[in-house]
């Protein structure tokens, strides 16, 4: 099985795995004859990957750290949930309103504990960039992955449940303040003039303030929306925290923050590749970012998963068959068409091994 672009799917394709939308409703099933009718109608619900099961990757298993059907649970609850929660921002606040922003975070704790219940069951990286993707909002979906990976992040670091579950909870809602933030300034194709990023910025403090009204809510998590964007060296925003100042919770949410933004596509730029994206958190460690958390983050990661389809720099097509956890950006592939794009009998070469050393993945289709 393997994840594919629907632009380059073939007539007779096969799904590997059903296909959900937004709301959690079955599309397709499994195993459907993919057709340019059906291509048709994916693409309308903004899905713009699918797994198909071919000769090519026969015997790769796809290993789902979160299932797509509790996924598309997730982001419909989020989505849901904040705009109720945004509405105490709004509009007066009332027993009735308090009463249903409090069912939202209710909502929220259970999923997260599903979400938990898999990834402690879990005993392969955590792979969230091997999946299914919707595009269709991208506060809600940059959400919800953010607040897998920080839960994944603080198991590593031996946190209590109390405080992963926090965490979760925190990363779950602390991009909040974009709601408050025009959808032309969050949705523009160009760079932001200074006055736009400046908007931008607001979101955090505009989370914070709607957050911490709230009783039902813990402080640290309205924190975790208020700091998301410090650095340890001070020189992150809205308030300049360097170090210890900062909230333990917001450096674990910092890194999850970061990488899941530059591997995901937006309407100003295309997504960064996953190793180069982990390249941009050792960068920043120990300035930007606490270095401790970007070492446990390479550890629990998949950085290319396996089922992903993949280009290399001598214009070899594969599939990520292995993922190798001494050499999480150079995992075992599985060539299955050569340097002139033409078919081939598939064969494996492993790009961590000394025979490979030169070769390297340029593209992965099926995250752009």
């Amino acid at each position: 099985m393997r994840l594919i672009s629907l632009d380059r799917y073939q007539t007779g394709m096969k799904l590997g795995k059903p296909i959900y939308n937004e709301k959690g409703k079955v599309l397709l099933t499994q195993g459907t004859e993919l057709t340019d009718k059906l291509i048709e109608k994916l693409q309308k619900y903004n899905i713009s990957t699918v797994y198909i099961e071919d000769e090519a990757s026969e015997g790769i298993e796809i290993v789902e750290s979160i299932p797509e059907e509790l996924r598309s649970e997730a982001v419909k609850m989020i989505t849901e949930g904040f705009h109720t929660i945004a509405e105490l921002r709004v509009n007066r606040p009332n027993i009735q309103k308090m009463m249903k922003s409090d069912r939202a975070i209710r909502s929220f704790q259970k999923t997260f504990r599903d979400i938990l219940s898999c990834l402690t069951e879990n005993q392969h990286a955590l792979n969230l960039l091997a999946t299914t993707k919707i595009h269709e909002n991208y506060v809600y979906t940059h959400s919800l992955n953010v607040s897998i990976y920080a839960c994944q992040l603080a198991i590593e670091n031996g946190l209590p449940l109390k405080q992963i579950e926090e965490i979760g909870l925190g990363a779950t809602l602390h991009d909040l303040g974009k709601l408050f933030i025009p959808k032309e300034i969050l949705t523009k194709p160009g760079k932001l003039t200074d006055e736009e990023f400046e908007q931008v910025k607001t979101h955090c403090e505009l989370g914070f303030e709607t957050l911490r009204k709230m009783d039902s809510i813990p402080l640290t998590v309205a924190h975790c929306a208020l700091q998301h964007h410090e650095r340890v060296d001070g020189t992150g925003y809205p308030r300049g925290l360097k170090g210890d100042e900062i909230h333990k919770y917001a450096k674990i949410l910092s890194v999850a923050d970061v990488f899941d933004a530059v591997t995901s596509p937006r309407a100003y730029r295309p997504p960064m590749l996953p190793h180069k994206g982990l390249e941009l958190l050792y960068a920043g460690s120990g300035t930007q970012f606490e270095s401790k958390q970007v070492e446990l983050f390479k550890e629990c990661i998949a950085i290319y998963p396996q089922g992903l389809t993949v280009k290399l720099n001598d214009g070899r097509t594969g599939i990520v068959s292995k993922y190798n956890f001494h050499a999480v950006g150079r995992p075992e592939i599985r060539i299955i068409r050569d340097e002139e794009q033409q078919e081939v009998q598939p064969y494996e070469i492993d790009l961590s091994s000394t025979d490979h050393l030169t070769v390297e993945i340029v593209e992965a289709d099926a995250l752009l």
